[in-house]
């Protein structure tokens, strides 16, 4: 009788998983699969734009407060800038608008009447940006003027993919001012610290931290710099970038301050942010082919609570669940209870490890009879009883190890899968037959470069501060190699 039940669940289970293409199979249809199952986005009636329901956008506001308190813990306050930005604007950077051009939508119309100056909906917001703080900043007194703005924007992307790259999304965008190039360079370094940070020990994904090469640096920057993840298919998503701007926008925009020796001096600036790519990446880090994995401290919810057993017995069980639950919230846990009595618990158990909930807590008759639950974590599939009493410690350590498994297990996974090389056939290998990142040496050609690109469709990620090795010679040409460059596919 218990053999005929377990075959039955079997084939249950078989047929749910079946829905979800096999990561092997066909990665990118395992994507779009995965987040069609979980309910996280719906396409909307205007190309390239979604629209986030709630578990996706529960996410991005658990890394958006997150995010924000490291943000006010380093002297960020947030403002608000208009979405419309006049064409005027663009045209005092040229470098910018250049690099902006091609994705920017325009309004030309409002009212029935022709606009006398054309608006373009922001992109980004340092030409607005900078506009202001022409008329903010007067003295070295009113610096450093460290400003973030939460918005969404809008680049008009050719070809588009849910959370990764959509025409619309939503992001932070840090704007500072600074006396020196000494004080904005070190804004410009502190913040990529910090996405650092938040990516590993938030969402548990490991990084390489580098600065991108001069033509994939972003458009008006002196210098950028990059955190690059590798996702489960071997392609990069760049996770976030920070960008020293130099005074190129303040001779632009005429930030000028009155210096402390009463000289009339350009402002350094910088720019740096991240956005709702991120539910993208953690999703193709971690996600596997029962569903997704969502790392605990930015899971909406952390933990869900089944009550199982025979009808009869179903009151003192889900009466002892609601207790759990409780404790649970008062802990700080987000948990939840599913006691729908319409749907088995081998449904429930399917469901909440397809949508990635790091913890599930079994209850049942004789649970309570021998005063413990069973935990089940997500990662690592291990059932545990733990005492009634313990339940909030046990779940607190549970999730604390699942963050740890979590980041390992992708660490393992991106360290496996990036190799060194020095020559382009090397390289070239390893990409068909491989999936991954290449290390190699770079002479600071542009024209090596691109050629890099051109034959292997693989980009340069950045030049990573701490290589596992450094190369000597250029993987193009057999010069000296002024670098070590990451390279890979990208996203």
């Amino acid at each position: 009788m218990a053999g005929d039940k377990q075959d039955k669940q079997d084939k249950q289970d078989k047929q749910f998983v079946k829905e979800i293409t096999p990561q092997s199979v066909d990665f990118s249809k395992w994507y779009l699969d995965v987040i069609r199952k979980a309910d996280l986005m719906s396409y909307s009636p205007v190309r390239g734009c979604i629209v986030f329901k709630p578990d996706s956008y529960e996410i991005w506001e658990l890394i958006q407060r997150q995010l924000d308190a490291r943000f006010k813990e380093t002297g960020h306050r947030n403002a608000y800038f208009p979405l419309f930005i006049p064409e005027s604007f663009f045209q005092k950077e040229k470098e910018h608008v250049e690099g902006f051009n091609p994705e920017l939508p325009w309004v030309t119309e409002a009212g029935g009447e022709k606009l006398e100056e054309r608006l373009a909906i922001r992109p980004t917001s340092e030409t607005m940006i900078g506009h202001m703080y022409a008329e903010w900043i007067n003295s070295y007194r009113d610096l450093p003027l460290l400003i973030n703005q939460w918005a969404n924007v809008v680049r008009w992307e050719k070809r588009t993919q849910p959370f990764l790259r959509t025409s619309e999304f939503l992001w932070q965008e840090g704007h500072t001012a600074h006396e020196d190039e000494a004080d904005a360079r070190r804004e410009t370094m502190q913040m990529l610290d910090i996405y650092r940070e938040f990516a590993e020990e938030v969402l548990a994904i490991p990084v390489i931290v580098g600065q991108k090469t001069p033509s994939e640096k972003f458009a008006g920057a002196v210098d950028t710099y990059s955190i690059e993840a590798m996702m489960k298919d071997g392609k990069a998503v760049q996770a976030g970038t920070s960008h020293y701007l130099g005074t190129n926008f303040a001779v632009a925009f005429d930030i000028k301050y009155l210096d402390r020796e009463n000289t009339h001096t350009f402002a350094h600036t910088t720019s740096w942010g991240v956005s709702t790519r991120l539910i993208g990446a953690l999703i193709m880090v971690h996600g596997d082919d029962r569903g997704l994995v969502v790392p605990p401290k930015v899971a909406p919810t952390q933990a869900v609570i089944i009550p199982i057993g025979p009808p009869k017995s179903r009151e003192p069980v889900v009466a002892k669940v609601y207790e759990l639950q409780a404790q649970l919230k008062a802990a700080g846990v987000r948990v939840k209870v599913d006691d729908d009595p319409n749907q088995s618990p081998g449904w429930k158990f399917n469901e909440y490890e397809m949508r990635g909930i790091p913890i599930r807590i079994e209850l049942g008759p004789r649970d309570m009879e021998n005063g413990q639950v069973v935990l089940v974590s997500r990662v690592s599939g291990e059932k545990k009883p733990v005492p009634l009493e313990r339940i909030v410690e046990e779940v607190q350590q549970l999730l604390t190890d699942t963050h740890r498994m979590m980041y390992e297990r992708a660490k393992t996974f991106r360290d496996e899968h990036l190799t060194a090389v020095d020559t382009m056939a090397e390289m070239q290998a390893f990409l068909e037959q491989q999936r991954g990142f290449v290390l190699a040496g770079w002479c600071g050609s542009a024209a090596c470069e691109a050629q890099v690109k051109e034959e292997t469709g693989a980009t340069s990620r950045n030049i990573p501060f701490e290589p596992t090795v450094r190369k000597t010679t250029c993987l193009v040409c057999g010069e000296g190699a002024e670098h070590t460059v990451v390279f890979g596919r990208a996203y």
